[in-house]
């Protein structure tokens, strides 16, 4: 092949082309716990996280509701991968393999979400939220019907493989992902690029921003005891007794997702979908919970 502008540039179309192609194909699962927050800047502040919204009766004047009490912010990081095309693999025509590896390039673009997301999920037993607490602790503090604080807990220690149970029925999730600049296809690939001059090498990839944080620990309950029927069944409780500040039922728990790593698929499926349980009695859990496998937990 003779390099022109013209053949680069086809070049560089086949390749876009490709990772487009991955992005397209690729599945996720990260917005069944993830909402999706846009920012403008290096980092953005969660000062609202800690005020579950809710009515009050209008009596007197107006209560605005203060969203400054907390400095929860998350820096946006930079995420990048890069592919070097060889000027002799232009000239001699051999560009097939690079098509497979543009497309698998836009595949992980599609599955960085999920990393990152799921990756805080399974690190929230030892990463900060909002209240100074790890996401899942056992101390995280709460104002009292009496104004007094009390601790309260969203975890169950233990040493088998973690599992979680999040209520997903709201339009903020447990998990925030926060998008900074989306992810965009980049060349280098002029005549007179330093690249290209002095490696003979064509280079395209591409490049963003973005991290995760966590947003309301009572949305969600991290165990690492043994997944049972009676396990499961004190992490629901968990979650649909949480109340804010004031004692105030936040009314969570009307949709539920057990998230688990492949190992534990089988025990999952046998409390949300066996008609029966282990001793033969009707078995009362069936369907109170969406079930979600992922991979990026093992």
């Amino acid at each position: 092949m003779i390099i022109t502008a013209g053949a680069l540039a086809a070049i560089r179309t086949a390749f876009s082309a490709a990772f487009k192609k991955g992005l397209d194909q690729a599945e996720s699962d990260y917005k069944q716990i993830a909402f999706t927050a846009p920012s403008t800047t290096k980092e953005s502040t969660y000062g609202w996280l800690g005020k579950f919204p809710s009515m009050r009766e209008w009596i007197g004047a107006r209560v605005v509701q203060s969203i400054s009490e907390h400095g929860y912010s998350i820096v946006n990081k930079d995420f990048e991968q890069t592919v070097g095309v060889d000027r002799n693999d232009i000239k001699d025509d051999n560009l097939g393999i690079y098509g497979t590896m543009f497309e698998e390039m836009g595949m992980s673009v599609k599955a960085l979400p999920d990393q990152l997301v799921f990756g805080a999920l399974a690190n929230g037993f030892s990463r900060l939220c909002y209240d100074g607490q790890n996401f899942f602790d056992t101390d995280h503090p709460v104002i009292g019907e009496d104004g007094q604080i009390v601790s309260v807990s969203n975890m169950a220690a233990g040493a088998n493989t973690p599992w979680f149970l999040l209520d997903v029925s709201r339009a903020i999730k447990p998990i925030i992902y926060q998008e900074r600049e989306p992810f965009t296809f980049v060349s280098k690939d002029k005549q007179d690029d330093d690249n290209v001059f002095y490696n003979k090498e064509y280079v395209y990839g591409t490049d963003g921003r973005c991290n995760v944080g966590y947003g309301f620990w009572q949305m969600a309950f991290g165990s690492k005891q043994d997944l049972t029927a009676a396990t499961y069944e004190a992490a629901r409780a968990a979650i649909r007794g949480q109340k804010g500040d004031h004692g105030r039922p936040l009314g969570l728990g009307r949709k539920l997702l057990l998230v688990v790593p492949t190992n534990l698929e089988g025990k999952a499926l046998e409390i949300l979908n066996a008609e029966r349980n282990a001793a033969g009695a009707t078995n009362v859990w069936k369907g109170t919970a969406e079930m979600l496998v992922t991979s990026w937990l093992d």
